[in-house]
């Protein structure tokens, strides 16, 4: 298992912004995280005291790029990512600030390497879907 401190230093996010807790798994083609970030008040992404389920695609996009560190494919820390599209996005609840357990979120990466890849990707809470999706994600972008 991958600890937060870890995680901070793989991922171009920072403090509060590093939603993810921990690695429980991880290969070449998938990662598996475990957040807890959803349950706190000062969560960066919440709006009015609530993190609407919209913000889990943060939390996975987080999860793919811990995933491109990890096995190596951006050559280390990125300075940025970006989401260049989501596909099939679907959302099974309204917001996630109110689900008492972890959030455990899981990414596969379907093709791509370096700076451009695509994955799909979830977010579940004991067991039962909250959202799904795929998502093409460029790196570093801007220093091509």
């Amino acid at each position: 298992m991958i600890a937060r401190d870890r995680i901070a230093a793989l991922i171009p996010h920072a403090g509060a912004m590093c939603l993810l807790e921990q690695v429980v798994a991880w290969d070449e083609r998938t990662i598996r995280c475990r957040a807890i970030s959803h349950r706190d008040p000062g969560n960066p992404l919440a709006v009015d005291g609530r993190l609407g389920a919209a913000c889990g695609v943060e939390y996975a996009a987080q999860a793919m790029a811990l995933h491109g560190g990890l096995t190596g494919a951006v050559g280390g820390r990125p300075a940025a990512g970006y989401l260049a599209s989501l596909r099939a996005l679907v959302l099974r609840v309204d917001r996630l600030d109110d689900l008492a357990g972890d959030l455990v979120i899981e990414a596969e990466r379907l093709a791509g390497e370096a700076a451009s890849v695509s994955y799909r990707f979830s977010v579940s809470h004991a067991g039962l879907p909250l959202l799904s999706g795929r998502a093409a994600v460029i790196l570093d972008a801007g220093e091509a």
